[in-house]
């Protein structure tokens, strides 16, 4: 498997994100905090990691919610997947919410979302009048049904 190359600058106390097992799709990002946040229900915050990345535009990183957490504390990422576009080298931030009925904290060096790569598709969008016809139409929302 060809595995390509990102640069990252960590300028946190953390390790830099990697994966736990070989068959992982993304990498764990840590909270960079200087003291832990606690987070209301329904309240969101945007949690610095200290993490900084350059990429070869043919490549995007999503942020997406760690399965555990939100589990265990009911804390998810807000615009998921969110979107580290190549061109970006600004720090990563997480937004993350609490979708619990109880307060959740988050600390220092705790795994709040993971990173996974992705390969970008560069299209062209062509002005049309009308578009053919397929077997699903205008289907949305719930037409191809419920189960």
């Amino acid at each position: 498997m060809h595995k390509q190359r990102v640069k990252i600058v960590n300028k946190g106390r953390h390790e830099a994100p990697s994966y736990q097992t070989a068959g992982s799709s993304g990498m764990d990002v840590r909270a960079c905090l200087e003291e832990p946040i606690e987070l209301a229900p329904m309240q969101r915050a945007l949690i610095p990691t200290g993490l900084f990345l350059e990429m070869e535009d043919t490549l995007e990183c999503q942020v997406r919610p760690r399965s555990g957490l939100a589990l265990k504390k009911g804390l998810t990422v807000l615009n998921t997947p969110g979107t580290i576009d190549a061109d970006y080298r600004g720090e990563i931030g997480v937004i993350l919410v609490n979708l619990s009925n109880e307060t959740a904290t988050i600390t220092d060096g705790e795994r709040i979302a993971q990173l996974v790569f992705c390969q970008i598709e560069k299209v062209e969008l062509l002005a049309a009048n009308n578009l053919s016809d397929s077997e699903r139409g205008a289907g949305g929302f719930g037409s191809t049904g419920l189960n």
